[in-house]
């Protein structure tokens, strides 16, 4: 790097540096500005909502109302508005009749007392007849002292009057001059009338148009002032909160109290010499930072001629390590396919294992089932005619061990493939009959499980007593769970909208771990304790469906137990895709 390129590069950081700062520094300054603008605002709206509501007070008075009514002698009021004054620290009020003469005042005995003067011209005395209150700053056309006028109509009868406090505020003026402030006080105007700093006293902060210089002439707010010759402070209009002079910055507030503004300023000066300091600084920076960049640039080249020798063992130690990387990625894989097919074994034991054990439980209850339904048939063909419980009782005893029959051959059937019959099935008889099998074990367990079935067919494709096997299944398993529960419930509903039912048994219970989720439905795996238990109703449940296209979903319920969703697709959507 030639001396020219760090020279400008130094030069361009410099630049940059300085802007940056002054636009932090200027950041900074709004923030400072900002807050001593709301300190300035809440002093001057706390020092006039100090005796906003004295004229109204005042007025209350017995002797002021007489006196303005010419019912009552007038040196009552005087003297009561002077006792007034001087508790509340006002310093002025007066009492104004209804044609702008003022009738009583504070003051009454002191020279340039407002008894006798009218005030007709004054916007408070205006604005208090019409809008029942006003406000307004001006210099004092009798005293000549500025102040802040605060005003309230005053109704006796026929009689109309205007009660008046003028408030001083130069002694905020006096406080902001020895804590060294630059704040100023504007009216609605923008005619600065209380300021820190002298040379802005009674100055706009833009050129007035002529209609408001009239107005304030009409007024005689600031008498003895000639504002058209007065120079404004900002060449420029505001840029929202933010005003720039030549030499200094502002922000400015409006006073919600006098409808005016708060100017808070601060010397630019300050700033531009910190940024310079800033700018200096970066530019000595640059140079260190690029000698120490070529220092290190030629550390680095002795590095690497020391280095050089040593890159082929370095390259080798890659390369053997590469080797050992893939060694260790095959031996990994080739452990993780053994584990895969070790599983795949067991579960194809675990498969055969339950088709031997189906064919030995078909094989043994098969015939005891078909004898008790031949003796049951047997005793009912022995009954009166008149004996109808007792051939319900017996009836419903031979149903159920039908069931028990298709019961075992559908287990016999989960060892053994056979072609599935489907026909068109309304799944609200299967639930329903379903519910109506475990109603005993439910009373046992004493929860009643609650039902909720369309109004309309629910239909598929699939074997009614299968679907009824899977949800007795289903509504068993919610009552072992729910047990030992001190409030257990049951839910089974059925919906069949879009293109798929849904059969959802919901219930309390004890739930299942999450870990435990995705094997609940294989064959021989259980949580039930030992003996209650054999694995295989779930997954019964799961081969059943899959031979209709369905499939089982477990999750946990909202607070606790355990939530079973069986999916279909509708007879109708399957005919539609077909």
């Amino acid at each position: 790097m030639t001396a020219l390129r760090l020279g400008l590069l130094a030069c361009l950081s410099a630049v940059a540096v300085f802007f940056i700062a002054q636009f932090l520094l200027l950041g900074m300054a709004r923030q400072e500005l900002d807050q001593t603008l709301l300190l300035t605002t809440r002093a001057v709206e706390a020092e006039i909502d100090r005796l906003r509501a004295l004229p109204a007070v005042a007025a209350e008075d017995a002797r002021v109302r007489a006196a303005l009514s010419g019912t009552g002698p007038l040196q009552d009021a005087n003297a009561y508005l002077e006792l007034v004054a001087d508790r509340t620290g006002a310093d002025e009020l007066f009492l104004i009749d209804a044609s702008g003469e003022t009738i009583a005042a504070s003051n009454w005995n002191e020279p340039g007392s407002f008894v006798g003067e009218n005030y007709a011209f004054r916007p408070y005395f205006q604005d208090a007849l019409v809008a029942g209150q006003g406000q307004f700053y001006a210099i004092g056309v009798t005293t000549g002292v500025p102040g802040y006028f605060l005003s309230a109509r005053v109704d006796i009868g026929d009689s109309i009057g205007v009660m008046v406090v003028k408030l001083d505020l130069r002694p905020l003026q006096q406080t902001w001059r020895a804590a060294e402030a630059d704040v100023a006080l504007a009216d609605e105007h923008g005619v600065v009338f209380l300021s820190a700093r002298p040379d802005w006293q009674y100055r706009p902060l833009l050129s007035l148009p002529t209609e408001t210089l009239d107005h304030l002439a009409a007024t005689r707010a600031y008498e003895g002032v000639n504002l058209g010759a007065a120079a404004p402070l900002l060449s420029a209009p505001p840029d929202g909160d933010d005003a720039r002079g030549d030499t200094w910055i502002a922000r400015l507030r409006p006073v919600e109290t006098t409808g005016g503004q708060v100017i808070a300023a601060r010397p630019l000066r300050g700033v531009q010499t910190i940024a310079l300091g800033w700018a200096l600084l970066a530019a000595l920076a640059t140079l260190a930072v690029a000698a120490m960049l070529k220092g290190i640039e030629q550390r680095r080249q002795i590095i690497a001629m020391r280095l050089s020798q040593s890159e082929r063992l370095e390259a080798m130690v890659v390369a053997r390590t590469r080797d050992l990387a893939r060694e260790i990625e095959a031996r990994t894989q080739a452990e993780t396919d053994l584990r895969t097919a070790q599983e795949a074994l067991i579960h194809t034991e675990k498969m055969a294992a339950m088709g031997r054990m189906s064919a030995a439980i078909v094989h043994e209850i098969s015939q005891p089932l078909a004898a008790m339904e031949a003796t049951l048939s047997a005793a009912q063909l022995g009954l009166g005619p008149d004996d109808n419980k007792t051939r319900g009782r017996i009836d419903k005893a031979r149903d159920m061990i039908r069931r028990m029959q298709r019961t075992t051959k559908h287990l016999k059937s989960f060892a053994r493939k056979d072609t599935v019959e489907l026909n068109l099935v309304d799944l609200r008889a299967p639930v329903k009959s379903a519910l109506d099998l475990v109603l005993p074990r439910a009373k046992a367990v004493g929860v009643t499980p609650s039902l909720h079935l369309p109004a309309g067919p629910v239909r598929v494709m699939a074997g009614a007593v299968r679907i009824e096997q899977v949800v007795t299944n289903l509504l068993l398993n919610a009552l072992d769970a729910v047990e030992a529960k001190p409030n257990p419930e049951i839910s089974l509903s059925l919906d069949g909208t879009g293109d798929t039912a849904v059969i959802t048994v919901e219930d309390n219970g004890i739930g299942i771990d999450e870990d435990d989720r995705p094997r609940v439905a294989e064959p021989f795996f259980t949580t039930k304790q030992t003996g209650e238990g054999l694995g295989l109703g779930l997954a019964i449940c799961k081969v059943i469906l899959a031979d209709f296209s369905g499939s089982l979903d477990i999750q946990p319920g909202p607070d606790t137990g355990t939530k079973v969703i069986v999916s279909l697709p509708l007879a109708q959507s399957r005919d539609e895709t077909q």
